[in-house]
């Protein structure tokens, strides 16, 4: 059972173990070892009973500098690409109907569960909307929750392993190292335009309100010649590490006889859902003119906000798997009542 811990010595522990987990992964020369390493040390602490619980308002801040950082690495050039989204987002979105139906039918028959939990199990992204719709209709969330989260950190593992097995160079940050990096003038005005439209999104009801106003913030201020680039390496990156944390945080409370219970459902549903999105990604990628591994980046059923981490690591025009993983959420934010309604 989890030990309930205070504030401080929970950030505390949060923080060993992200540069604990930094350094492992540096030193095993693993891919984007600023996110996987964070990661694993995480999730293996959630696992052996740690009080690892993310602070809400840490949470909102990481996102916040992250989508900054991000959107400030989307060049003139970047956007040339744009033009060819309306076509590959058509076969994103029958990817993701057949992930939906497919996925659905799968966990049934693996969790031996209703066609409604099992449409929530199968649901690829969307975890906080998909938990309150599922508690809002009585059903048992903590094996859904359990699936999905399975399905995020192996997504999230096997990208850039993905990468590393094609030759591609992820380095350990989210921003190149030959990047000109912004002045703390800069930094602290575009972080302070961020925090003010964050509210405005979240009225919206915009996905990842926070990571999204730091990723438009980020994207006025290079394109308009504000700035010269994106945020230094010392803020940027700390961040990213962050975010590999909070990856693993979703396995606190979750003990290994739940794991192992659910573990073959949620890596049976992970397979199928990937199987689809190479299949879409393939069909794809000629029409964006893009490497075949960025489209993955954009199309796979991961968290948004890593997905787009991981893909400007990757190289990957970040306003194209934004875009991508944005039209996802929205998708799935119509699609999950209606088909809920006829199961």
């Amino acid at each position: 059972m989890n030990r309930q811990l205070a504030l401080a010595p929970r950030l505390v522990l949060l923080a060993v173990l992200t540069g604990v987990g930094t350094a492992l992964a540096i030193l095993l020369n693993l891919p984007i070892p600023l996110l996987i390493g964070p990661a694993l040390a995480t999730t293996l602490g959630g696992l052996c009973g740690l009080d690892l619980r993310f602070p809400v308002p840490l949470r909102n801040a990481v996102f916040l500098v992250a989508g900054v950082a991000i959107g400030a690495t989307v060049s003139p050039a970047s956007v040339a690409a744009f033009t060819n989204w309306p076509l590959a987002f058509a076969i994103l979105g029958i990817s993701i109907v057949a992930m939906m139906l497919l996925g659905q039918q799968l966990m049934q028959r693996m969790m031996q569960t209703t066609p409604r939990a099992a449409l929530l199990a199968a649901t690829p992204g969307h975890l906080s909307y998909v938990i309150a719709l599922g508690e809002d209709l009585k059903l048992p969330t903590e094996r859904v929750a359990i699936v999905q989260s399975i399905r995020l950190l192996t997504l999230t593992l096997l990208v850039p392993l993905a990468a590393y097995l094609w030759g591609i160079e992820t380095g350990i940050g989210i921003i190149p190292d030959d990047t000109t990096e912004m002045t703390l003038l800069q930094t602290v005005l575009c972080l302070a335009a961020a925090l003010a439209l964050a509210p405005i999104l979240m009225r919206l009801r915009v996905p990842a309100a926070m990571l999204i106003a730091g990723m438009v913030i980020g994207v006025a201020a290079r394109l308009s010649g504000f700035t010269p680039g994106t945020l230094s390496h010392w803020i940027a990156y700390p961040a990213l590490a962050a975010i590999g944390a909070l990856i693993g945080t979703r396995f606190v409370g979750i003990s290994l006889q739940d794991l192992r219970q659910s573990a073959k459902a949620g890596l049976a549903g992970t397979t199928l859902a990937a199987s689809i999105t190479l299949v879409a990604a393939l069909a794809a990628m000629g029409l964006v003119d893009m490497p075949l591994l960025h489209v993955l980046v954009a199309f796979a059923p991961g968290g948004l906000e890593t997905m787009t981490v991981m893909g400007v690591a990757l190289g990957a025009n970040p306003g194209f798997v934004a875009a991508a993983h944005v039209f996802r959420l929205l998708i799935l934010a119509v699609l999950v009542p209606l088909v809920i309604g006829r199961s």
